[in-house]
């Protein structure tokens, strides 16, 4: 089985990923686990993206596009994948829309998360992360037993630049407006399975389950 799962940020793709991947035993394949691959290996791609990523920069199209093309070109992916965090753009899709037709390969569905910006926001400026044991935390879903207070350290949490409500609506912005065209690409081939992220976690993945079983 060939996946792509889409979302905006805050809508649990990559719990969704986990479970995706156990269930139908396929390769979980995210962008920022192939950048740091190449990074740690010292390929030439991972130098090529270091160079951009050490200036702050966004890791251009064409060398996201050749870290993917390798990375789906490797044994353990045969059997299928799961690709989380790329295509983020409409360039992306048709470079991998490309590359799996050379390969007289198809995608079987792109999992879509639909989840309303209110609760994205929620999900997500609600997030508190421990400085010292990193442990995460929520302050509706998942609070610690006294606020402000890790439960397994003691140590002070806190809310990490990018879970602030002013990022948070720039992240939800660039989704909309680069990766969300995605959609209507993807909808011209019949791949789209919509899912109502909205649900609690396990409703989620049963709908998920449901929709790909369906596909077999």
């Amino acid at each position: 089985m060939r996946l792509i799962i889409l979302g905006p940020p805050g809508a649990g793709k990559g719990s969704q990923a986990t479970f995706i991947k156990e269930k139908y035993n396929i390769v979980h394949i995210s962008t920022g686990d192939i950048f740091r691959e190449h990074l740690r290996n010292e390929t030439e791609l991972g130098k090529q993206a270091q160079v951009y990523m050490n200036k702050g920069q966004l890791v251009p199209d064409e060398l996201t596009i050749e870290l993917v093309k390798d990375r789906l070109s490797q044994d353990d992916v045969k059997d299928g994948f799961l690709l989380d965090g790329f295509p983020r753009n409409l360039d992306q899709a048709a470079a991998l829309t490309d590359f799996l037709k050379s390969r007289n390969e198809d995608l079987d569905a792109v999992v879509n998360l639909n989840v309303d910006k209110a609760s994205l926001v929620d999900r997500i400026t609600g997030r508190r992360m421990c400085k010292d044991c990193k442990a995460s935390f929520h302050i509706k879903n998942y609070p610690p037993k006294v606020e402000g207070v890790c439960d397994h350290c003691g140590g002070e949490l806190y809310q990490r630049e990018d879970d602030k409500e002013e990022t948070v609506l720039k992240r939800i912005g660039v989704y909309e407006a680069e990766t969300a065209p995605l959609i209507d690409y993807y909808n011209q081939f019949g791949l789209v399975l919509n899912i109502d992220g909205n649900q609690p976690l396990e409703e989620v993945s049963d709908q998920i389950f449901r929709g790909l079983d369906n596909l077999k």
